[in-house]
């Protein structure tokens, strides 16, 4: 199908999902939306899909300028309710963070190792309480986010039993959809949706590009939010296991990326500068002052990737 220019989406984002590294995408999408960035439709994945979410519904209430209050308002309550430290707490004792121990050390890893062996998600988390539940059920606005101006918006989570993404639109959004956009499968029960069950949506596309692509955009904007690039050859556990699940998570979006048509202008904004240092285990990391770091990180890539 040909798609005039009148017709023709400018352009798109995809937003890659990282936990609390998330926060980088916070900052860089705040670096674009204050440049006066206009989207017609939104990809996401883990925190990449709440922030993908969180844009929509505010871009319907007043553009880049409510998309970029809308998300702020979700990074400040999360970084206000320290949302994953009663989690941590609970247990320190399995970590050794409790003895100051460095989050992503190798005595870290292996009390987390050990942990997973000794016990399964019911008994580390046994009401299967997601902390972010009750925080998205406050700031979510479907009514928003369902209108027929808002930009298209696309979240991925990954269906238990096939393995395959399952791409989640406007109209289906809910609490449960992002919450399994996020779910880590050693934390939390699956989510339950329509008698499926879902995980991550970073197992299977992180994020998936191919609803935003049709029609054809002149522009897609990809934030990673985990590093491509980390030099050196990892040698304890710790790190070795930490450059696998990086190098799984960006395989599907690297396969979507090597398909894309040269009609399509990528912007593709880097993560590896401010996100290589850190390791696995700070994407539960969310004490203020590291998010507002990664924030002011994700704005400084943007404003290098943007023309004078």
């Amino acid at each position: 199908m040909h798609i005039s220019s009148a017709t023709r989406p400018r352009t798109v984002l995809a937003l890659q999902g990282g936990g609390a590294h998330g926060a980088f995408t916070w900052g860089a999408l705040d670096r674009l939306l204050e440049d006066g960035l206009t989207f017609s439709a939104v990809t996401g994945v883990s925190s990449g899909a709440m922030i993908a979410a969180m844009a929509v519904q505010g871009y319907v209430h007043n553009g880049p300028k409510g998309a970029r209050a809308s998300v702020s308002k979700l990074w400040h309550r999360v970084a206000e309710a320290h949302i994953f430290g009663p989690m941590n707490a609970s247990m320190d004792w399995l970590w050794g963070w409790d003895k100051g121990m460095e989050l992503g050390n190798e005595m870290a890893w292996a009390g987390i190792t050990s942990a997973l062996r000794l016990f399964n998600p019911g008994q580390l988390n046994p009401f299967g309480q997601n902390p972010l539940g009750p925080l998205l059920a406050e700031l979510l606005d479907l009514d928003a986010i369902r209108s027929a101006d808002a930009p298209r918006l696309y979240v991925a989570a990954t269906d238990v039993e096939s393995g395959a993404a399952k791409i989640f639109s406007n109209g289906e959004m809910s609490v449960d959809v992002l919450l399994a956009s996020a779910c880590i499968p050693m934390m939390f029960p699956a989510v339950n949706i329509g008698g499926r069950h879902y995980w991550d949506g970073g197992y299977s596309c992180n994020p998936a590009l191919a609803p935003v692509l049709s029609p054809r955009p002149e522009r897609l904007v990809l934030i990673r939010a985990q590093p491509r690039v980390r030099k050196g050859v990892p040698n304890s556990t710790a790190d070795i296991v930490h450059r696998l699940h990086e190098i799984a998570f960006q395989a599907p979006l690297d396969a979507e990326v090597a398909l894309l048509p040269k009609q399509v202008r990528l912007l593709d904004i880097s993560a590896d500068a401010a996100l290589a240092r850190h390791p696995l285990t700070s994407k539960m990391n969310t004490e203020k002052n590291f998010l507002d770091n990664l924030f002011a990180a994700g704005r400084e890539a943007a404003g290098i990737v943007l023309p004078a």
